[in-house]
């Protein structure tokens, strides 16, 4: 009877019985070495020529350059979507709720009217307001016809003064005639060339003349006061008619004002939204605002734009500015994202979470996104362009608190070089200084790597070979 052994398993137990064997060997070779030098400590050119015999020892190695720039900074938090703007419409008159034709959930569009409040007393007061003005414009309006009658007055003093004028030229003239025809006559009748009687007549004549004359002047200073009296009843008429305009005046504000009290008998929206809280009915009395009271009338949230509110940690804090581009997420919208920028950055901490407020505002136009929503928020801070990366395995060490060492090789020898790191997304990792641009790091060195060893650079394009059992 003849036993046939198949190659392969031949061949590995071959194998394993020689790798036993070599063991064994090493083991005891340097358990009688570890003797021997206990018994007989070598001599120091011994130890000397063993450390270069190990230094010669070449650890194979991949390298890797730093790349330029750094890691992509981002922060992604819970964010809470909230309306853009929001408002409690509250009544600023008291009355009863006449009509309400909006409930909880309508769409409503700007300045609409959501609701009407019953208020008798206002628009009476809105009649009795436009009855003034009436009667304040007819009033003003008599004024400026006083002002017309009294400038005509005024004009036909002034022709008169202009009449009087004239008539004393003429009498003046008639009295200078008189006079020398008085004196003529009186020289004849000196002579005894004519009767006394004529001289006596001429020289009534001329006394007639000067009466004539001096009436003419009084004429006209009686002119002159009709005029001044006539302006006086002008400017007098221009002030009553200011004064009637001035009253006008205050009959239009007060009919303004009561039309803005009967205008807030109207509760409209303040913009496109959406009606959130009704909390009365048709019927219901309803309390003007400034009576302390709490509970509005109904609340309108805007829809078209929502903000979604963000709290940046504080380590995150310097490096958010408005315009950071920014990807929400929603957890009740799976698979949605909606792309946009940080809008406002309140610029301070809450000193109790040590987070800062941050907005970013998010169109809205299929009305996706709702009050109340929360999600996360992934805000790109941007990627600093001074530092460098490498492979995470690179770095010996663990990289606590900013710390950390690399392997660099410089003419086949790896130097332990210490390095100062930022963020680690987990593959890559920041290198803030300690090397530079053209260095070549070990990727992920070995438990056989040591400060000082010889290596080889394994080229680029090679892959580790696998061993095949022949």
């Amino acid at each position: 009877m003849s036993i046939v052994f198949k190659r392969p398993y031949l061949t590995g137990g071959i194998g394993l019985a020689a790798v036993l064997l070599l063991g064994w060997l090493v083991l005891g070779n340097r358990t009688r070495s570890v003797a021997s030098d206990t018994r007989n400590p070598a001599p120091a050119a011994e130890k000397s020529a063993n450390d270069a015999e190990l230094s010669s020892v070449r650890v194979r190695v991949d390298v890797v350059k730093p790349a330029k720039g750094g890691l992509e900074r981002t922060t992604t938090q819970p964010g809470t979507v909230i309306a853009f703007e929001s408002a409690q419409l509250f009544a600023k008159v008291s009355g009863y709720l006449k009509s309400q034709e909006v409930d909880i959930g309508s769409h409503v569009e700007r300045n609409q009217v959501l609701a009407e409040i019953d208020s008798p007393e206002l628009l009476k007061a809105v009649e009795q307001a436009k009855a003034a003005v009436s009667q304040a414009q007819a009033q003003f309006a008599q004024a400026q016809a006083r002002i017309l009658t009294a400038a005509a007055d005024s004009e036909a003093a002034a022709a008169h003064i202009k009449q009087s004028q004239a008539e004393t030229v003429r009498t003046a003239a008639n009295l200078k005639f008189r006079t020398k025809q008085s004196i003529r006559i009186n020289e004849l009748a000196r002579s005894q060339s004519v009767d006394q009687r004529l001289a006596d007549e001429k020289e009534d004549e001329m006394e007639a003349a000067r009466g004539a004359d001096e009436l003419a002047q009084a004429g006209v200073v009686n002119s002159i006061a009709l005029a001044k009296a006539a302006e006086a009843r002008v400017t007098q008429a221009r002030a009553d008619a200011d004064e009637a305009k001035s009253k006008v005046d205050v009959a239009l504000a007060a009919l303004a004002k009561a039309q803005v009290f009967a205008d807030y008998l109207k509760i409209v929206s303040p913009y496109d939204g959406v009606v959130t809280h009704r909390n009365f009915f048709r019927g219901d009395f309803i309390q003007s605002a400034d009576q302390d009271v709490r509970t509005p009338l109904l609340a309108v949230d805007r829809t078209d734009l929502m903000r979604v509110v963000v709290q940046v940690p504080d380590r995150d804090v310097p490096f958010t500015h408005v315009g950071d581009p920014a990807t929400v997420e929603i957890d009740a919208l799976p698979g949605e994202q909606f792309n946009a920028k940080v809008s406002r950055v309140a610029d301070a901490e809450d000193t109790q979470t040590r987070t800062m407020r941050t907005e970013i505002d998010v169109p809205n136009p299929d009305k996706l996104l709702r009050q109340g929503m929360y999600g996360r928020v992934t805000i790109h801070l941007g990627t600093p362009t001074g530092a460098m990366h490498l492979p995470s395995s690179a770095v010996v060490g663990g990289g606590k608190e900013g710390k950390g060492t690399v392997f660099v090789c410089r003419q086949n020898v790896a130097h332990l070089v210490p390095v100062r790191l930022g963020r680690d997304d987990g593959t890559n990792i920041e290198v803030l200084g300690g090397i530079k641009p053209d260095d070549e790091i070990v990727r992920q060195p070995g438990t056989n790597l040591f400060d000082g060893a010889t290596v080889t650079i394994a080229p680029p394009e090679s892959t580790p070979k696998k061993n095949t059992a022949s």
